[in-house]
């Protein structure tokens, strides 16, 4: 899921005034553009989260491991979280529109690759692929917006629509995947995509190039910056089924810091760095960055344990489980509304803050789940508290993030916020995925697989202990994402001090203090 803000005017602040306009006479073409590109942001955002309601059709058909389950939604969040720096920067060199068709056309062929899946294996790779897709066509996404669209509110009016795909994009997901693995069979979450992105790719010859610029690809930043990333994922997930003094776990723990520290030397050295450094010397900028890194923790899980809890423990079908989640688009719809009018009157902490404070109560209230919990009086409430704290904190993050910044570094800027999200759900899962685990075993050993059996053998007395097990394991993961919202939150209060905004011909601009 992309950050998204779901209004025009909390979206002009991320349109460059100085950008080139469309030509003259496309005008007629203006509607048909957006709609392609309101679909490509849709379906990379989506595929985020369509996989979840999936997960335990998937897992029993092609006898996926407790471990690699997780890996079915981290390869995608770190192949797309780990290159969309690169992949906006091969726009700017060799043009976005190509890019832009580029990562649709491996996205959609990935997409094929993942419903003929035969086993995890080959299932993953497609994760990764889809991951690499979107993060070609991601940023040349937003870029082709202020190339294709005049300035004032045709552009303004674009933003807007492309920001509200990434905020809906996830309840979207989650709601098509349900329907879908219900009334067809789960390899249709991956088959939509390819009409979809063959209607794209068909519409993209409305789009408008945008001009080139010199330089070259970071690619020894992009291999040392995802190597390490997943080398990192991977310690963790290892290390919580193995053991942290496990030879492979520390292994990869070591590779993980050499890699990083790699990819941050090359980043201070090289000429064109697929990350610059210098966007984080502001204090208020690297803040936003940091903050977004724990709000992606805390929500990829949320859904991922709250998907299986649905399903495993309250025994809902898939489409049901879909429509359950409908509280949350609510919520996050109304919250951020709410904030994109408040941030021209408050500084973007005294928004964000008191939302992360009520993400974490909506989490500690999650946390107290036991396995009979009744939906409207527990699950509903908690998940629109939640949806409304992540609500209220999008929008001043996003707006710290990508404003005032310089011409040539709006899109990176942009795609660093992204990443920070994406990056930090494959993180938060990881992590998130161990404290369940663990926790669940040391109820019952194997939990999970026991549950399985229990059902398999209609063993109603163990399905009913390991049922409890597993949601004792979940509660602990849902309060380990409260306790990363109250991280986010403190970095919010220390380290963000931009000002409100402050509109001018109509756009606000966040200014940094």
């Amino acid at each position: 899921m992309s950050t998204g803000m779901s209004t025009d005017r909390a979206a002009a602040a991320v349109a460059p005034a100085d950008t080139p306009t469309a030509p003259p006479g496309r005008g007629r073409h203006l509607g048909l553009a957006l709609i392609v590109i309101a679909a490509a942001q849709l379906m990379v955002v989506l595929d985020a989260t369509i996989t979840n309601i999936a997960l335990p059709a998937i897992q029993t058909d092609l006898n996926v491991t407790d471990a690699n389950l997780a890996w079915i939604v981290n390869s995608y969040a770190l192949a797309f979280g780990g290159l969309l720096l690169l992949g906006g920067r091969a726009g700017d060199l060799f043009g976005r529109r190509r890019m832009f068709r580029a990562g649709i056309a491996v996205f959609t062929l990935a997409s094929l690759l993942g419903g003929l899946a035969p086993g995890e294996g080959l299932l993953i790779a497609a994760r990764v692929l889809q991951g690499v897709g979107a993060a070609l066509a991601a940023p040349s996404a937003l870029a082709l917006i202020t190339t294709t669209f005049p300035q004032g509110k045709s552009r303004n009016t674009a933003m807007g629509v492309y920001a509200a795909m990434g905020g809906v994009g996830a309840t979207v997901g989650l709601l098509l995947g349900g329907t879908l693995t219900d009334l067809l069979d789960w390899r249709w979450v991956f088959f939509v995509n390819i009409p979809i992105g063959l209607a794209v790719l068909v519409g993209t010859n409305t789009l408008v190039e945008a001009e080139r610029h010199p330089g070259r690809l970071d690619i020894p930043g992009a291999v040392t910056g995802t190597g390490g990333l997943i080398a990192l994922v991977y310690g963790i997930t290892r290390g919580g089924e193995h053991g942290w003094t496990n030879a492979l776990t520390l292994t990869s723990f070591v590779g993980a810091a050499v890699l990083l520290s790699a990819f941050l030397l090359l980043q201070a050295r090289t000429a064109d760095p697929m990350m610059p450094l210098r966007l984080l010397k502001d204090r208020s900028r690297s803040g936003s960055y940091a903050t977004m890194l724990f709000i992606g923790a805390g929500m990829f899980a949320t859904f991922y344990f709250l998907t299986l809890y649905m399903q495993l423990i309250l025994g809902y079908s898939p489409v049901r489980t879909g429509f359950a989640y409908l509280p949350f688009s609510f919520g996050m719809a109304t919250a951020a509304g709410i904030s994109s009018k408040l941030v021209t009157h408050f500084a973007p902490r005294l928004i964000a803050g008191p939302g992360l404070l009520v993400g974490a109560a909506g989490m500690f209230w999650f946390a107290t789940l036991e396995p009979g919990s009744s939906y409207a009086a527990h699950l509903m409430p908690a998940m629109f508290v939640t949806a409304l704290g992540l609500g209220m904190s999008f929008v001043p993050m996003t707006l710290g993030a990508v404003s005032d910044v310089a011409h040539h570094d709006t899109g990176i800027a942009s795609a660093l916020l992204n990443t920070a999200q994406q990056i930090g759900g494959a993180l938060g899962l990881a992590v998130l995925s161990t404290i369940a685990t663990s926790a669940a075993n040391d109820k019952l050993p194997d939990a999970a697989t026991t549950l399985y059996r229990a059902l398999a053998t209609k063993d109603v007395g163990l399905a009913s202990r390991a049922g409890a097990a597993l949601t004792h394991g979940y509660t602990m993961a849902f309060a380990a994402a409260g306790a990363m919202f109250l991280a986010g939150l403190a970095i919010t209060v220390l380290a963000i001090n931009a000002e409100r905004q402050h509109t001018e011909d109509g756009a606000p601009a966040v200014h940094m203090g």
